[in-house]
């Protein structure tokens, strides 16, 4: 359950969803409320089934390549990182390159606002991390439940928290993410060092 807990925490936190709130109701203001809640769970499980066909893409991509574990620990601790900083310094989110007059279908609810190219990565870079399979969808499952449950009731939140509330979270998440990036990046580089002297010995 530990492990569910820890992978799951930063999936969740790449997804994103108290960042994707604004978006999410600027898509949905003219549609009818009962009818946005069936188009957000729509969305959702689109975005699930795509993050969970990435994460069993990786094994068969890692494999291929003989990427080492510790190559791919550096690589996630990074990608973490700079989605972290993204997330901690945003840049103007803008829903102008998307045709908001039509009920969104796909784009960009499901993809690229929840699996977008970060957490597609990261669930890769995870699925070689951890090698059992029920784990790593036990925890994709519990980051998306997170996500929908917030989503879902994101009208009632944007009004609790307002915009200056909404954005302290989404940086307070950011900070937490780049702590945990950092982490897995030196914990990588340890890996790789004492994997190197090993062989030197």
């Amino acid at each position: 359950m530990k492990t569910i807990l820890a992978t799951a925490f930063p999936l969740f936190l790449m997804m994103d969803p108290i960042g994707n709130i604004p978006l999410y109701i600027s898509f949905l203001k003219d549609v009818d409320p009962k009818r946005q809640r069936f188009i957000i769970f729509r969305e959702l499980l689109i975005a699930l089934a795509i993050i969970i066909l990435f994460n069993f893409l990786g094994e068969g991509l890692f494999n291929f390549l003989k990427v080492s574990q510790d190559s791919i620990q550096i690589t996630g601790g990074i990608i973490l990182f700079l989605i972290a900083i993204k997330m901690v310094f945003p840049t103007d989110k803008s829903t102008q390159e998307f045709d908001s007059s039509q009920e969104p279908f796909i784009v960009p609810l499901a993809v690229p606002l929840v699996a977008g190219p970060s957490i597609l990565a990261a669930v890769m870079l995870y699925s070689q991390q951890i090698e059992n399979h029920l784990i790593m969808v036990s925890s994709i499952f519990l980051a998306w439940g997170l996500t929908l449950a917030i989503l879902i009731f994101s009208p009632l939140l944007s009004r609790i928290l307002g915009q200056k509330g909404i954005k302290a979270c989404e940086r307070l998440m950011g900070l937490i993410l780049v702590i945990i990036g950092v982490q897995m990046f030196l914990e990588g580089v340890a890996g790789f060092v004492t994997h190197k002297c090993i062989i030197t010995n």
